[in-house]
C-alpha cells in the first residue's frame, strides 16, 4: 500500500521536474535581451524582472529533493520485500532438468506435428545427391 502511494508521487514528482526545468530560461537567453530582443516586456513579468528565475530555481530545489527522497525510499522497501515473486516458477536449471527426465509419452501436446521415422525396409538406397553415379 504504502509503496503505491510512494510511486504516484514518485511519478508527478518525475513529470513535475521534468515541468519545471523545461519552463526555466538558460544561461545564454539574456543574449538576445541585449538587442531588444525581450527588453521591453521582461519587468511587466508575473514575478517581477528577476522573481521567476529564484522562484523557478526554489521550486526545482524542492521537487528534486522529494523525487530524491522517494528514489532511495522505493528502492529500500523493493530491495526489502520479504516475498519475491517471479515469472519463472523455478529456476532454469531445474525445468530444463525436468524437461530431460520426461518421456515423449509424458511430454505436453504441441501444435508442432511430429516427423515420423522412416521405415528402414527400403529395397533400394535413395540417392545421396543429385550428380550421377559413375560406371565401373
Amino acid at each position: 500500500m504504502i509503496e503505491n502511494i510512494l510511486l504516484i508521487v514518485h511519478l508527478v514528482m518525475a513529470v513535475s521536474l521534468v515541468v519545471i526545468v523545461l519552463l526555466q530560461q538558460g544561461k545564454g537567453a539574456q543574449a538576445g535581451a541585449a538587442f531588444g530582443g525581450g527588453s521591453s516586456g521582461s519587468s511587466q513579468s508575473l514575478f517581477g524582472s528577476r522573481g521567476s528565475a529564484n522562484f523557478l530555481t526554489r521550486t526545482t530545489s524542492v521537487i528534486a529533493t522529494i523525487f530524491f527522497i522517494t528514489t532511495i525510499s522505493l528502492a529500500y522497501l523493493y530491495a526489502n520485500r520479504s516475498s519475491s515473486t517471479s515469472v519463472v516458477g523455478g529456476s532454469v536449471v531445474e525445468q530444463i532438468e525436468n524437461a530431460a527426465e520426461q518421456t515423449v509419452e509424458q511430454m505436453p501436446e504441441s501444435d508442432v506435428p511430429m516427423i515420423e521415422p522412416e521405415s528402414t525396409d527400403q529395397t533400394e538406397p535413395a540417392p545421396t545427391s543429385d550428380i550421377p553415379a559413375v560406371p565401373e
